[in-house]
């Protein structure tokens, strides 16, 4: 646990328990959501096929979790955390430009 207390400079314990609790709400909240939003946008399992239907499935969750986790962050107090963590994780996929002035 001191690990993560050094490499997220975090103080106390209770912050890293809620950062874990925040990061597996959001994950089970994301994947969730992503199935209304697929029958929102008239997509089922009946409809097409299981080989379209989940690779959409799983693309779909992750901006829904990036909005959540953010979300979530600010919620439980740890806002600053998960804005650096968001903004750490887009650039390392490529969407840095999103956070350029």
């Amino acid at each position: 646990m001191e690990k993560f207390k050094q490499r997220w400079g975090i103080q106390h314990n209770y912050q890293l328990v809620v950062i874990f609790i925040v990061f597996a709400i959001t994950g089970s909240t994301s994947a969730y959501l992503s199935k209304p939003v697929l029958a929102w946008l008239g997509l089922s399992k009946d409809d097409i096929s299981l080989w379209l239907y989940y690779p959409l499935y799983i693309i779909l969750i992750f901006p829904i979790y990036q909005v959540l986790l953010v979300s979530f962050g600010f919620i439980s107090g740890q806002g600053k955390f998960f804005w650096a963590f968001e903004k750490k994780m887009l650039r390392s996929l490529g969407l840095g430009f999103l956070f350029k002035s």
